[in-house]
């Protein structure tokens, strides 16, 4: 099979070579408790992301409306505010097309998908009217087209230092609302880890 069509099933996602900087000199920030890794994980990369959180107002069960996100935009951006990472909602092969947010390197094309394992707005570390903090862990991967691989093995990834990207407070409230769109606009730090080797 050409290794830039493989697409690794999410337990043999393990860790990936840094594009930023040296495994060992990259210190994550401290987080609420239950959004840390495990001991046998190690960060290889922390990038700074600029984009929007987007949602549409939808009809709820209770006959109402509300904000509904549909998926993330966003760039990040290395410590030289080079891009590295394009950030977006796209379709998990490894899920039969489930759509997970997704992180594709800017350089070798290589892949993540995640979902949400623990989240937290602990007022100690979130900001207020600021997206909650999150820890992912990878449900598929793929190799770029020429076998880059950057991404491909990372066992977990926070979200970390948001600011934004809440759902407006109005503007979902009737018919005449259904389908609108708000793309609003946040920034955070995301931090990617491996296993120890």
């Amino acid at each position: 099979m050409n290794a830039g069509s493989l697409v690794l099933a999410a337990a043999t996602i393990l860790g990936a070579a840094s594009p930023v900087a040296v495994f060992d000199q990259v210190t994550p920030p401290a987080v609420p408790g239950d959004l840390n890794v495990s001991s046998d994980e190690r960060a290889f990369l922390i990038a700074h992301a600029e984009g929007t959180q987007n949602y549409v107002c939808l009809p709820t069960a209770a006959g109402g409306y509300n904000w509904v996100l549909f998926g993330p935009q966003a760039t990040l951006f290395d410590e030289d505010g080079g891009q590295v990472i394009t950030h977006f909602l796209s379709a998990n092969p490894v899920e039969g097309g489930t759509p997970r947010p997704t992180w594709q390197h800017s350089r070798d094309t290589s892949r993540v998908w995640a979902a949400l394992a623990a989240q937290s707005s602990d007022p100690a570390y979130v900001a207020p009217n600021s997206i909650p903090w999150f820890l992912l862990r990878p449900v598929g991967a793929q190799y770029g087209p020429e076998g880059g691989a950057r991404l491909t093995r990372t066992s977990a990834i926070q979200r970390v230092n948001t600011s934004g990207g809440v759902a407006p407070s109005t503007g979902c409230a009737a018919s005449t609302d259904a389908g609108r769109k708000a793309l609003v606009p946040y920034s955070a730090d995301y931090v990617f880890y491996r296993m120890r080797d």
